[in-house]
């Protein structure tokens, strides 16, 4: 579920981003156009979880081109998210950029909300009726500086997300893989590999990977949706917004997933954009499996895909519990065990640990070597349990979960993965409070 937020420069859009995603993620500067980076944050309210967008930084603001990159912002919400979050300022009125973003925003089936920033009196509450000339129902007054009206206007986009949700909800119960990565790493070659037909025109030139298309398939035994970005793009479209783009198609790709398949260029590595993907993958809590594709370009000797998943494990530390595969999608390399590794993976975020045998075999493992004490107090872990999650979460019941470390929390996920087996599937740990 993805909430974008549109405006002109300087709204205050970097502002309600920080505020929505309780973070100081986004620049804020009075000079507009200071946002420059991709901004995509996680966002949670009545206990529904949403990503939202700042859609200010993916635009080149300069005076030639400000108007058509302040709609190119908007086609580009219009195209991807679910819920739009259409931001203007109470100082300023109704501008022409304004009405002109309005326009198109009339034209969408998608949920818009209008949002009046900088609302912080009740003078200002009078004066927001004037938007109402936009034609966008009632506007939402916010002071996003200090927070009012925005329990509001999450209540409201919580309850579009339900709406949204319970029309993508008929979907089965049956896998659902997304294929991510860099541009031209080989995605619509893999996905042609995995389905058997040429359905993604596939180029050299990156970028030319356009729409999210969910599709079911049954191919080798298994049954699953594929999550994928196929379809062709204009030529002349292949530059402009790439990287916004393939960040947005990849964050799409990977929220309606259960596993990511993320694929590496072997000629290449690792770089710091699949870093990024990867980051999201976990910020998701989705299940992932490595593919290193191009494997037949490498020059080979005897441990070479040894010494290869090594210097991969080093760069994705501390979660190394993934499967990682070394494929040739030119030569249908393991095309097999892509999909196979991809339902081990579905099942391991699945799995259910009765709480008999968690606390069978955990508290022996914490007898063995208990939390350190601090300040001279002992953490004494009495009880675990299995969260209702849609991935492994764990909770540990004790007398002072305060005093308990990242390091020792990484020791009991290590010890989970040992005995249970959640090879490429998040764990959480949560300690309690007996």
């Amino acid at each position: 579920m993805i909430v974008a937020i549109v405006g002109r420069p300087n709204v205050g859009k970097s502002t309600l981003f920080n505020r929505l995603t309780e973070t100081k993620q986004a620049i804020v500067d009075e000079i507009s156009g200071v946002t420059r980076d991709r901004l995509y944050g996680k966002s949670e309210w009545a206990g529904k979880e949403f990503s939202v967008i700042d859609t200010g930084g993916y635009v080149r603001n300069s005076d030639d081109v400000f108007e058509e990159e302040i709609r190119k912002q908007v086609d580009i919400a219009i195209d991807e998210a679910n819920v739009i979050i259409f931001l203007v300022d109470i100082t300023n009125g109704i501008t022409d950029l304004d009405e002109a973003m309005a326009e198109i925003l009339r034209k969408t089936n998608k949920k818009v909300f209008l949002v009046v920033n900088k609302v912080d009196n009740n003078q200002r509450i009078i004066e927001s009726h004037e938007f109402y000339k936009l034609g966008l129902g009632d506007p939402i007054c916010v002071s996003a500086i200090n927070g009012s009206g925005t329990g509001e206007l999450l209540d409201k986009v919580v309850t579009e997300i339900k709406n949204v949700k319970n029309n993508e909800e008929d979907k089965e119960d049956i896998p659902k893989y997304a294929v991510v990565g860099r541009p031209n790493v080989g995605k619509s070659s893999l996905i042609n590999a995995l389905i058997g037909e040429e359905r993604n025109i596939v180029t050299p030139i990156s970028g030319t990977t356009r729409d999210s298309i969910y599709s079911k398939y049954n191919k080798y035994d298994h049954e699953f949706y594929l999550v994928d970005t196929a379809g062709l793009r204009k030529k002349g479209k292949v530059n402009e917004n790439l990287e916004y783009y393939s960040v947005l198609r990849s964050i799409r790709a990977i929220e309606r997933a259960d596993v990511c398949l993320l694929l590496i260029d072997a000629t290449h590595g690792i770089e710091s954009q699949d870093l990024n993907i990867l980051k999201l993958i976990q910020k998701n809590k989705k299940g992932l499996v490595f593919l290193i594709n191009k494997w037949d370009l490498i020059e080979k000797e005897n441990n070479t895909s040894k010494i290869y998943k090594e210097q991969i494990k080093q760069k994705i530390a501390p979660f190394t519990d993934v499967p990682i595969i070394f494929t040739s999608v030119v030569n249908k390399q393991r095309i097999h065990k892509v999909l196979e590794e991809a339902k081990t993976v579905y099942d391991n975020r699945k799995k259910k640990i009765s709480t008999a045998k968690l606390n069978e075999i955990m508290l022996e493992e914490i007898k063995n070597y208990p939390p350190p004490s601090v300040k001279g107090k002992y953490v004494k872990i009495k009880y675990i349990t299995q969260l209702g999650t849609f991935y492994p979460a764990f909770a540990f019941f004790c007398n002072l979960p305060q005093y308990v470390k990242e390091p020792y929390k990484r020791f009991l996920e290590n010890k989970l993965r040992h005995h249970f087996n959640f090879a490429g599937s998040p764990v959480q740990i949560y300690m309690r409070k007996k």
